[in-house]
């Protein structure tokens, strides 16, 4: 009965009290600061074009995937250059920064700011070097290109139905039970109490639950907003996309570890024979980081938290990965997206390496 709990359960109490519910205390204030205050990056990042690069990179610093949505929207567009694209992709964590917020907070802002600096200078690399792919936008009017994003002119127009009495009370279950988490969860995490037997049954029953949001997601009503970017317009918005958010890391987060207690605990193999050490491992994270959306990188940061991934591969994982952002990118601008999902990985190996080589 031990050996299946730490094997099977154990993971996903983990995954949901240790990432789930630190997701959440941040994620609901970053969707109320979107909702209240997303259409400002818009004008910031067009007003002050020589900056776009460096501005682009700082608006892609809150977790999630959001600001660089934005810009991509922005690029195609044509109201920012190829360069502050560039410095988005590069900057950008994606969803997998909700993962190292919520369990190693310190390192987070570390690697925050070495992103920062890698896709500012990144993208003013590019524009230098005159690299700027023919986009719709410069041979149409700009009023032809659709818009990704819920912000700036020639948004496409998002009809959100009302509610029912379901689409209500999924979130609102899914938030009691998070708050009831957090109370056992966080004395957990600062070593006040060691988890327990409601630790464990919290963490199972919130596993379970990300489960039923994503799939309650999925058959919802406001599918056509989710899938245009639209920013929240209601605090009902603000709870039920900042709960999808927490389900979605969560669910990845558990997969990760569960696969790799099963693969730890039933061949007692400890990840030092995969290819992730060295410049091998370098390469392999910034090739990882070439397949687009957030739910394969999600799975990298498990690792890398979970003892299977060394930093240097980590961070060239993380310079390399888009995050969701170049899905929007690829809909719009295939040229673009490709070419530059082939650029990040230029500086991935590049800081990746320099890193291997300081430690």
């Amino acid at each position: 009965m031990t050996a299946l709990v730490e094997l099977l359960l154990r993971p996903l109490a983990d995954a949901f009290m240790q990432v789930g519910v630190f997701v959440a205390l941040l994620a609901a204030p970053f969707g109320w600061a979107q909702w209240r205050h997303g259409d400002r990056l818009d004008t910031l990042l067009v007003r002050h074009a020589r900056l776009a690069p460096l501005l682009a990179a700082a608006v892609t610093m809150p977790p999630g995937c959001g600001g660089a949505i934005i810009v991509m929207a922005l690029y195609a567009r044509g109201a920012v250059s190829f360069g502050a694209a560039i410095a988005a992709l590069v900057a950008t964590m994606g969803d997998a920064s909700w993962v190292l917020l919520a369990a190693e907070p310190w390192l987070t802002v570390q690697l925050k700011a070495l992103l920062l600096v890698t896709g500012a200078v990144t993208g003013y690399a590019v524009d230098a070097l005159g690299l700027a792919p023919r986009r719709a936008v410069d041979r149409e009017a700009v009023a032809s290109v659709p818009a990704v994003s819920g912000g700036g002119g020639g948004a496409t127009t998002v009809v959100r139905t009302a509610p029912t009495r379901l689409d209500t009370l999924v979130p609102t279950a899914f938030w009691v039970l998070l708050g009831v988490a957090a109370l056992v969860a966080v004395p957990v995490t600062f070593q006040a109490q060691a988890p327990d037997e409601l630790y464990l049954l919290l963490g199972c029953l919130g596993a379970v639950a990300c489960v039923l949001v994503l799939l309650h997601g999925r058959h919802g009503r406001d599918r056509l907003a989710d899938d245009t970017g639209a920013p929240p317009t209601s605090g009902h918005e603000v709870l039920r996309d900042a709960g999808r958010e927490v389900a979605f890391v969560t669910a990845w987060v558990a997969g990760a570890y569960l696969a790799w207690a099963l693969v730890s605990g039933l061949t007692g193999f400890d990840g030092t024979g995969l290819p992730v050490l060295g410049f091998a491992g370098v390469v392999a994270g910034a090739l990882v980081g070439l397949v687009p959306g957030c739910a394969v990188q999600i799975v990298f940061a498990g690792l890398f938290l979970a003892g299977g991934v060394p930093l240097p591969t980590l961070v060239a994982n993380t310079v390399s990965q888009d995050g969701d952002a170049l899905l929007p990118l690829l809909a719009l601008e295939k040229r673009s997206a490709l070419l530059a999902t082939v650029i990040t990985t230029v500086p991935a190996l590049v800081v990746g390496t320099g890193l291997l080589l300081l430690a």
